[in-house]
């Protein structure tokens, strides 16, 4: 099934149903960032424990390692 095949389907539905797909979307959505943000919380914590993190609150230096 295609994109336009989903699209078309679902302006076929009554306006429930597109309240419900719209509502199971956002749910999704939300679970995948959620999913996301893990994965870059577990790996922030193994570059920290490798030591690969570096901290500092000069703007300059944040600048710098931003560029890096």
């Amino acid at each position: 099934m295609t994109f336009n095949d989903v699209v078309e389907a679902i302006q076929n539905l009554s306006t429930d149903e597109k309240l419900e797909i719209q509502l199971l979307l956002k749910q999704y959505i939300r679970e995948e960032r959620r999913g996301e943000i893990y994965r870059n919380f577990k790996s922030a914590q193994v570059e920290q424990q490798k030591g690969e993190l570096k901290f500092s609150a000069n703007i300059n230096e944040l600048r710098q390692l931003i560029e890096e």
